[in-house]
Order: structure tokens, then sequence, then C-alpha cells
């Protein structure tokens, strides 16, 4: 299982609020490995991860981080991006939505959002902590956030540690620069 430098970004970023996170009801959207998930969840969060509901095979990856971290407990379901599911439709209230490396291929976008402001409509007091590589400068969310009525605030990475060079490395080629920031309504 391959953790994305994002994911090591977020899960500091929980690490860094973990007091304030006993109780809190967190999803994770596009889990995949769960590492945001699973350290909410250490954390004391009540939390619920979700991937695709077309790939059993990311939802079998959030099954078996959650077994390997013993949270055994912790609901893996299935939930597709700009699709309204009965899972989505029945999704117990959030305080939080996680999603780290979302905003990886911009055709995704508008489903991702769509989604984050289905949720949000329902937890209007909700925020989605995402991490995100900056892969081109023509790649923006911008226009989306305003037709979807929300907003976003930048969180420096050096605020909670996170800009240290060996916290998101990869061994993959290139420049990785990951950013932060929370989606909430306008």
């Amino acid at each position: 299982m391959y953790v994305w430098p994002c994911a090591v970004v977020l899960a500091q970023y929980l690490w860094a609020h973990r007091r304030s996170l006993p109780g809190k009801r967190v999803l994770e959207v596009g889990a995949g490995v769960s590492l945001p998930g699973v350290v909410a969840a250490k954390c004391g969060a009540e939390v619920i991860l979700s991937d695709n509901e077309e790939l059993p095979c990311c939802l079998q990856s959030c099954r078996r981080s959650c077994l390997m971290n013993d949270l055994p407990h912790v609901p893996v379901i299935g939930l597709t991006w700009g699709r309204l599911s009965p899972q989505l439709l029945s999704l117990a209230p959030v305080d939080i939505i996680l999603g780290s490396d979302v905003f990886f291929d911009p055709k995704d976008f508008e489903d991702i959002l769509t989604t984050v402001y289905f949720l949000l409509g329902k937890n209007p007091q909700a925020q989605f902590w995402t991490t995100y590589q900056v892969r081109s400068a023509d790649w923006s969310i911008e226009a989306l956030l305003c037709k979807w009525k929300l907003k976003n605030t930048h969180v420096p990475l050096h605020s909670f540690s996170a800009d240290k060079e060996h916290l998101a490395s990869s061994s993959l080629p290139g420049r990785h620069t990951i950013e932060m920031m929370i989606i909430s309504l306008a």
C-alpha cells in the first residue's frame, strides 16, 4: 500500500489538532489507504471511511488499513463523487470531511465539489479539510467554488509543522508542492 504525500500532510494537520478531535464525526472521502482517517480515529474521532463504490480494491484497502491499525469498528462505505447514492443520502451527520489528493484529475473537480456541497448543505457547520499536490498552474477550483457557493481558506503548512521536506517527500520523480485548504459554505 502506497501512502501519497498529501495524506501524510493531512495526517500531520490532524495530529496537530488532535485535542479537538475526540467526539467529532469525520468522513474521509477518496480514502485509499486511509492514513488521515486512521489518525483521526486514533485521536478519538468517530470516523467513516469512503472510496469509490465502483472500485472494490479501494474499499478493501480502507478495510485493510483499519485492521492493521486495530480499528475494526470503523465503517467503510462506497461513495462515488458526483452521484447521489443511498449511502450518501443516509449518511449520519458529520463535522469534518477529509480528502487528501482528491483534486488529482481536473475532470473530477466538479464531481468532488458537488459531493462536498451536498454534505456541507446537510451539515452547514462542517468543514472540508483537504490537501492537494500542485500539478499545473492551469488547474484551479476557484470558479467551481464560486459556482457551488463555497469558500476556501488556505492553511500554511508551516502553521502545523508540515513544511519539512521529509514529511511530504516522495520517491516519485518531479516536484511535489503540497498545499492545504479548508472549504466551507460561503
